[in-house]
């Protein structure tokens, strides 16, 4: 197989798969962390190595290592793999997703703006999801097409206990205290502001072809997805916090060995069920909006990464960020994709009108 972001935690956990099951590596790509991809290099002997920078590959212990986004667009072109891991953070992702599809090969999709910007031109059919969300609800409906609506778990992010008239004053270190477990800084955000669970009902519309789609908080992370069907009944998928379970469906399409420990339901004792509430995540006012008109996902992906870069360098509060998403939102809520080319075009547009947005 192909591996897209071999150094994050999902890249992790694949590999740690792949060995497991003796699944071959053709090809490594990563962002900047070389001493991480050169113990991978020299562990699993891949035949193509593509990094994000030459600064970057200089360090790298492999004779042909190549950087930059068309080197990996170039690489899967070469690749004999059948198969695509997709773990790269950000847009960085979108066009080796679809080059993926173009080429006909099968793709395991941890990259959420993948869908989100383009969902409305991906066969969905050839893609497996590397989130324990959609991963749950697939995991639900297998043999099932009787289900009246399906729902996604949100952990509710760092600020869920904190009074909402304090929100406005968080600082960055406040927003990186997720309550539940440790992940990267841009997703740690998107979970505070909730645009994270927005991308994920988005895919979900592509995965699933359904708009009868919500979110609701969960706050130990134990149940992933919930599919109420048309008897009544609702079942949920309830699982430890480990991507090791969807990525081994993802990499052997039927599993049978055990890869996790199973809950156990009464060292858990309680649950906790909370309304997200527009109040504390202002971003979900457009939850619905979004169902309907999917190609705002590019606005509000582009607007949100350039908001996180703005905080991230403390040039903005922490409300800003879900404020300038609003604000663009209402700029571009007309626009309408008709092909591929144009999520680039208008993904540009959007980015220079939040270089002249006022906060």
């Amino acid at each position: 197989m192909v591996l897209l972001g071999s150094t994050g935690s999902i890249g992790v956990n694949t590999l740690d798969i792949a060995k497991r099951y003796g699944i071959e590596i053709e090809a490594l790509v990563a962002g900047n962390n070389y001493r991480l991809l050169n113990a991978q290099i020299k562990k699993f002997k891949p035949e193509y190595v593509v990094v994000k920078d030459k600064k970057t590959a200089e360090k790298v212990d492999f004779k042909n290592v190549r950087w930059g986004e068309e080197a990996i667009l170039e690489m899967l072109e070469k690749s004999k793999s059948p198969l695509v891991v997709n773990a790269l953070v950000g847009d960085a992702g979108l066009r080796p997703t679809l080059k993926a599809q173009e080429l006909n090969k099968k793709i395991a999709l941890a990259n959420k703006e993948s869908l989100v910007n383009a969902g409305k031109f991906i066969d969905t059919s050839k893609i497996t999801p590397i989130d324990s969300e959609h991963f749950g609800l697939w995991y639900l409906l297998r043999k099932r097409e009787d289900f009246k609506k399906l729902y996604i778990t949100a952990s509710g992010g760092a600020l869920r206990d904190w009074e909402i008239k304090d929100i406005q004053k968080a600082k960055l270190k406040d927003v990186l205290k997720h309550p539940n477990w440790s992940m990267g800084m841009k997703i740690t955000i998107d979970s505070a502001t909730m645009v994270n669970k927005l991308f994920e009902l988005i895919e979900a519309k592509w995965l699933f072809n359904t708009t009868k789609i919500d979110a609701f908080i969960e706050t130990k992370s134990i149940i992933h997805a919930l599919a109420e069907f048309k008897d009544g009944s609702t079942t949920a998928h309830i699982s430890k916090t480990d991507m090791k379970l969807p990525i081994a469906f993802a990499l052997l399409e039927k599993v049978e060995d055990k890869i996790l420990e199973p809950v156990n339901l009464l060292e858990i004792g309680s649950l906790e069920f909370r309304k997200i509430e527009k109040s504390r995540y202002p971003v979900w006012e457009i939850k619905d909006l979004l169902l309907e008109k999917s190609d705002l996902g590019v606005v509000i992906n582009t607007a949100n990464e350039y908001a996180i870069d703005k905080f991230l360098k403390n040039e903005i509060g922490f409300l800003d960020i879900s404020r300038m998403i609003l604000d663009a939102v209402k700029k571009f809520e007309n626009i309408k994709i008709n092909d591929i080319n144009e999520i680039f075009e208008i993904k540009s547009e959007v980015r220079k009108w939040c270089e002249s947005y006022s906060f």
